[in-house]
């Protein structure tokens, strides 16, 4: 699933393209919005929210947008026809640009000030402009019994992280995702870790957690399952973490991250 840094770029290439501009065109491809026509009106802006894309449009509206595991936004010249078959969801058009939502897990149009029923419950993104640490450790640390791999997979507690920045954050604070919440030292560093990596991803094209870009060597961790850990030469673990049939995959290494699995 896209994480935070590739959704934040999503929403930088949307606004771009339709943020200022009036719609000519508006085909909401699911059954919900079947007749909903925003054509006419302006877009204000776009934004994301953790793996969530809000495009408010003038009159009050908002498209909400989640990309799930397979869903995109391609952008192109306006009157380029979009992809054939039934994998468009949505066509928002202007006069130069057109944005093709295509196999989008989520699409939604709701009262701007009713965004909070889809994404109010998502703790601080670590990308957004109110971003607060504080209150990601707070909500961290009130589930003291959960192990921290599965924490910071709650997009109630940082929304934005994925199984990606699971992975090296984790391994950057030598920490197990094995142990459990309250068990851990140092909850404020991991949260600094996590918003540190996705703030230096957040412009690149590329994701590169280690200052390496060669491949192979991009991550630290995470893709690198039975290859030599970066740091310490061992070799990296894999498994999968959370209940059925929510269960992730999580990349460690048994040296650095030291706290064999619980289950």
């Amino acid at each position: 699933m896209p994480e935070g840094d590739v959704v934040y770029r999503t929403a930088r290439r949307l606004g771009e393209a339709l943020d200022g501009r009036i719609l000519t065109r508006s085909d909401f491809r699911v059954p919900r919005h079947a007749t909903a026509d925003l054509t006419g009106r302006a877009v204000l802006e776009t934004v994301s929210r953790g793996k969530h894309l809000l495009t408010r449009v003038d009159g009050g509206l908002t498209v909400h947008t989640h990309l799930r595991m397979e869903g995109s936004w391609r952008i192109s010249p306006a009157g380029r026809r979009p992809p054939s078959g039934d994998v468009v969801r949505l066509v928002l058009a202007n006069a130069d640009w057109q944005a093709v939502g295509v196999r989008l897990g989520m699409v939604d149009l709701v009262a701007t000030g009713e965004e909070h029923r889809l994404v109010g419950h998502l703790g601080p993104d670590p990308l957004g402009p109110d971003w607060d640490p504080a209150e990601a450790v707070r909500r961290l640390m009130g589930s003291p019994g959960l192990t921290i791999g599965e924490a910071l997979l709650d997009q109630r507690n940082l929304a934005g992280i994925g199984t990606v920045y699971r992975a090296e954050t984790l391994f950057l604070a030598g920490v197990s995702p094995w142990r459990p919440v309250g068990e851990v030292e140092d909850v404020r560093r991991i949260v600094a870790l996590a918003q540190r990596l996705l703030h230096a991803n957040g412009e690149r094209e590329r994701r590169v957690t280690t200052g390496d870009a060669r491949p192979g060597r991009d991550t630290w961790v995470y893709g690198r399952a039975g290859r030599p850990c970066l740091r310490c030469g061992r070799r990296i673990s894999r498994g999968e973490m959370g209940a059925q049939p929510q269960e992730r995959l999580i990349f460690w290494c048994r040296h650095c991250q030291p706290g064999e699995p619980t289950g």
